[in-house]
């Protein structure tokens, strides 16, 4: 499924639009993109990656062949930001087999390598120390928690330079209606403000409050 609509509108809108159907869904203040400009947004491929065990050899990145193109790669790692789950080779590789990006409740390394692929990356945090030897891969494809919010395989991911939220596989369709009504709304917004018409008044006239979150 084709989702320009919701990469044009960005993650403000798209996080408008959720408020409006009483979703938070948004992944966390803390993940942001590796540099401004990186943008990702795909259905969601999901990965649960613990501590390693003593019996456990550390593979954590095995999975990278399993992933269809134009995914986006979840990686709950808990928030765990001392060592990593994901750099430049993975980056490489992803790029090549077309995967839209990389979101991850935890660190990335080799920084500099994959801003020069660029290829989206957003991460709570950036270090060096390997995963190797430190986490392993528990699962991939299932529900796991980022935050407060629950990413299910599926829904779909929308990353840019203020952040990531996740649009529930079951209301993709009635946010991208949404989406798009605010679109159009804000256009006429700043048609009036060009027109001479106060800010305060053309929000007024649109109803332009009405597109927040909803009261409980």
């Amino acid at each position: 499924m084709n989702h320009s609509l919701l990469t044009e509108a960005g993650t403000a809108i798209v996080s408008d639009a959720l408020d409006m159907l009483g979703y938070n869904n948004g992944l966390g203040s803390a993940i942001s993109p590796l540099t401004i400009g990186m943008k990702a947004v795909g259905p969601a491929y999901t990965l649960q990656v613990e501590p390693v065990a003593e019996s456990e050899s550390g593979k954590a990145g095995d999975y990278i062949d399993d992933v269809p193109a134009g995914s986006v790669i979840v990686i709950a790692n808990r928030g765990e930001v001392e060592c990593t789950v994901w750099g430049d080779i993975l980056s490489y590789v992803a790029k090549k087999k077309g995967i839209a990006g990389t979101v991850i409740d935890g660190a990335c390394r080799d920084v500099d390598g994959i801003v020069e692929l660029e290829y989206p990356v957003f991460s709570r945090a950036c270090y060096m120390k390997s995963g190797k030897g430190r986490v392993s891969l528990k699962a991939q494809n299932v529900p796991v928690l980022v935050g407060q919010t629950e990413v299910n395989p599926g829904d779909i991911v929308v990353a840019d330079g203020a952040g990531v939220l996740v649009i529930p596989a079951e209301h993709v369709e009635e946010v991208e209606a949404l989406v798009s009504e605010i679109m159009e709304m804000e256009e006429k917004v700043l048609a009036l403000v060009d027109q001479g018409v106060a800010l305060k008044a053309a929000r007024n006239q649109l109803n332009y409050n009405k597109y927040g979150r909803k009261a409980k």
